[in-house]
């Protein structure tokens, strides 16, 4: 995939991509490895979809690994996400194990050796108790955790300790933990479609959409 990052220049702040070239090469030959869920759709597949590509294009040794499981294990993610958004939901002891089952058959499946790991989201967070002795690892929330009820925050936490750091994508989404904590938004490709300017025809067309 070619990387157009002369177009980049007109839309990132004066001397950005200037200064991503230089940072990469302090990392060249580092391994940067991302894990996630799914490999389409919004959140995580839509940002890694170019931010990998982007990477490779910087000389950084930068790989997606994808982890997967059974109907319970997804619907034990799904449930955690509710109840963690302040929505309704039973985590049930089978539901838990589940997940944890599923994170340790992909841990023996799945190539986990990297410089720095960033697990994405909840599906994969249980990975870290599988951890090789090498390398850093960063826990990157998209979920709004400022609602999150007493009982499954204190069950999620001792997993999330297990990380050297956490990014969160707004201050007010955070919880206070004993590690690091980093604030990154949202990284949509400013050059996607999402990001393009819309076409009077266009705007007028999705505000009928909407009413």
């Amino acid at each position: 995939m070619s990387i157009p990052w002369d177009a980049y220049r007109e839309v990132a702040p004066k001397g950005a991509i200037e200064l991503l070239f230089r940072l990469a090469e302090r990392v060249r030959h580092r391994r940067f490895l991302h894990i996630n869920a799914s490999r389409y759709g919004g959140g995580s597949p839509e940002t890694l979809t170019r931010l990998v590509p982007m990477m490779s294009s910087l000389g950084i040794d930068a790989g997606w690994e994808v982890i997967v499981g059974d109907p319970k294990f997804y619907a034990g993610v799904h449930t955690l996400e509710r109840v963690l958004g302040g929505g309704d939901g039973l985590l049930t002891e089978e539901l838990v194990r589940a997940h944890a089952e599923a994170a340790a058959e992909n841990a023996q499946k799945l190539s986990l050796e990297a410089d720095l790991v960033m697990v994405h989201e909840l599906a994969p967070l249980l990975l870290a108790r599988h951890r090789p002795a090498r390398g850093r690892w960063i826990w990157r929330c998209h979920t709004d955790l400022s609602r999150a009820p007493r009982r499954t925050w204190h069950l999620l936490r001792r997993d999330i300790e297990r990380y050297d750091a956490v990014v969160f994508s707004l201050p007010k989404f955070a919880q206070r933990l004993p590690l690091p904590s980093l604030i990154i938004h949202p990284s949509v490709d400013p050059l996607s479609d999402k990001n393009r300017d819309l076409t009077r025809a266009e705007s007028q067309k999705l505000l009928d959409r909407l009413h």
